[in-house]
């Protein structure tokens, strides 16, 4: 069952397996030709005969014309060929992203039709095709192919064990982890006997039940249904339910819900809800009577069947994806809570934007996900203002991966056609991007609170990507450059300086400073976030300590000048010469730090290292 709840790829066989009959066979009944030609093709299903010379007989008893072809085709309609349960397990397959393949011992020419009608691309359709020649003719005008002339017998299809050295094919072809084969007869039984061949070898018996199929199976079915039914159906949960995690919340309730084509996802979507009270209510039964959050995502449906719950392991037990969205401070007390409580298998996503600061270096949340609770987790970072998403306004987020299959579900959770997911495979680049604009955002809220212009704010923005980009490089050297050009980058750093809540609440800051009517960032988070994080001001003390603590505080100016206005040791003003201040007070900070290191000892000015 997991093989086929993981199948990167399914191969079908055709004959007997997605038709109610063999192709060859009803061509030779169509020509009255069809007891003996039936005969030959048993015994090549039974393994009897040799499967090359079965095909060769048997079209040199019919001798089929190409006119023979057109006139069977037009007589059978692709629909009335197909075995019940057939079109609905393709189209769920398809749906999903599996690669659907047709590997046939008939001829290409019947197949196609099928094929066609079913969904499969016919550059996925592996079977024999015919050879016709030139017949007599009496004019010019009559010249035409009118002679069956044999078949191509460089076709692995052709010959016996043809139908594993297909599959071998793919794999040389294609990155596929899991392969399965489905089929009625011993040539499909074959794909699983050898190295290269198939992993999970699905005998169908909805027409023909052949005892050595029965037997070698690793599953026998007579019903697609069985298979379709078996198809895996994720259970969903969100951790968290903050405006960004509604955001997302409406996007996956939609495409989980019963309108999902591949019938992939269940339909409840559970939503852990930290308790709060509502006017006089508890929270979560104001989100379960009006399906809307009116505390932090007020005026949008986050869907029918999402089901919140302020019990966080009744949320997440049984999940099959995880997807975390709170303020990143309390992101490991969480995952240790629920740790022991999430299913064998799960995967996770986080949304959330921020690190963790430990005395060997900085942690991603991507990375305290997966070692606490043991399992894959992916992220998904962009320009996302929560309102312009729910909006239906177009916007795209990217989804950092290192299992493509688990993005790819992701991806299909989330995307629709105004909300688009791109895949990046950097994790470490797409959630650094994702988590150091929030401190950018900071010194464009600096700016515009300040009246200056957009010469101005172009040059921080400049500045605060190529250090996000290099501060990334600096920790997870393998993080790729181009990443920062995707929308977890470029794109999430000008939204979140235009529109997002830590440039509102730093220019408020900086008004009220320039007026002399100071308030902390905790007074105005409360005050214009209504309960909201605020994300910027702690990722820079992290991002802080990580500077000093490897000693690189002066090769990222514009971080450090931001850390040092926050905390009150410079004036606002100073990001207008934030290269001069940083510089000069990230070396200062270095001495420090060398300072406490080795016990004293430095000459003011001397420098340990020459300056990068």
């Amino acid at each position: 069952m997991y093989l086929w709840r993981n199948a990167s790829a399914v191969c079908f066989d055709m004959d007997l397996t997605l038709t109610k009959q063999d192709g060859i066979d009803a061509l030779a009944e169509f020509k009255n030709l069809g007891d003996e030609v039936a005969a030959l093709t048993h015994a090549a299903m039974q393994g009897e005969v040799d499967l090359a010379d079965s095909i060769e007989q048997r079209m040199r008893i019919m001798d089929p014309s190409p006119e023979d072809i057109r006139a069977y085709l037009a007589a059978n309609d692709p629909a009335s060929r197909v075995v019940p349960g057939a079109k609905e397990l393709i189209t769920a397959l398809l749906a999903r992203g599996i690669d659907v393949y047709v590997i046939s011992g008939g001829f290409r020419e019947l197949c196609m039709p099928v094929a066609k009608y079913l969904g499969v691309k016919p550059a996925n359709v592996i079977a024999n095709r015919m050879y016709f020649a030139y017949g007599d003719y009496e004019s010019d005008d009559e010249a035409a192919p009118t002679k069956f002339a044999g078949f191509d017998l460089q076709q692995p299809t052709a010959h016996q064990g043809g139908k594993p050295r297909a599959i071998e094919r793919l794999r040389e072809q294609h990155p596929y982890q899991t392969i399965v084969m489905i089929g009625d007869g011993v040539t499909d039984l074959e794909a699983a006997q050898v190295p290269g061949g198939c992993d999970l070898f699905i005998g169908y018996g909805g027409v023909a039940q052949r005892e050595p199929v029965m037997e070698g199976a690793d599953w026998f079915v007579r019903d697609y249904r069985q298979l379709t039914d078996a198809l895996k159906k994720h259970k969903v949960a969100f951790v968290g339910s903050g405006a960004w995690a509604c955001a997302a919340l409406t996007l996956a309730s939609r495409n989980a819900s019963e309108e999902d084509p591949a019938d992939q996802f269940e339909d409840e979507v559970a939503l852990w809800v930290y308790e709060e009270d509502y006017e006089g209510r508890k929270l979560t039964d104001v989100i379960n009577e009006t399906k809307e959050n009116p505390k932090y995502f007020k005026g949008y449906k986050l869907g029918d069947n999402v089901r919140a719950t302020p019990d966080l392991i009744e949320a997440v037990t049984d999940a099959d994806l995880l997807v975390f969205c709170t303020p990143h401070q309390f992101v490991h007390r969480i995952c240790l809570e629920i740790a022991g409580h999430v299913k064998p298998g799960a995967s996770a996503l986080s949304l959330i934007k921020g690190m963790r600061v430990r005395p060997d270096g900085p942690q991603l949340i991507s990375e305290m996900v997966k070692k606490t609770l043991g399992i894959d987790c992916c992220v998904m970072m962009g320009a996302n203002i929560a309102g312009d998403i729910a909006a239906g306004e177009l916007s795209e987020s990217t989804l950092g991966y290192s299992d493509l299959a688990q993005a790819k579900l992701w991806q299909k959770l989330f995307e629709s056609p105004h909300f688009i997911v791109q895949l990046n495979p950097d994790v470490a680049g797409t959630e650094m991007a994702g988590t150091l604009k929030n401190i950018v955002a900071l010194a464009a809220g600096m700016v515009d609170g300040l009246g200056l212009g957009p010469n101005t704010k172009a040059a921080v923005l400049r500045a605060g990507l190529d250090e996000m980009r290099r501060f990334a490089k600096a920790v997870y050297p393998n993080v790729k450059d181009e990443t920062f050009l995707l929308s977890c980058g470029f794109s999430d750093l000008v939204a979140s300086s235009y529109g997002g809540r830590n440039r509102l609440v730093a220019m408020e800051w900086t008004k009220r400073q320039v007026a002399g009517d100071s308030a902390t960032f905790e007074q105005l988070e409360e005050e214009l976030l209504k309960g909201q994080k605020l994300q910027g001001t702690l990722t820079s003390n992290e991002v802080q300590a990580v500077l000093d603590q490897k000693l690189l505080s002066h090769e990222f100016p514009l971080f450090t000048t931001i850390n040092l206005i926050i905390h009150g040791q410079r004036p606002v003003r100073d990001i207008l010469d934030y290269k001069a201040v940083g510089t000069k007070e990230g070396m200062k900070r270095v001495q420090r730090e060398l300072t406490s290191r080795v016990g004293g000892g430095l000459v003011d000015g001397d420098m340990p290292f020459d300056k990068a």
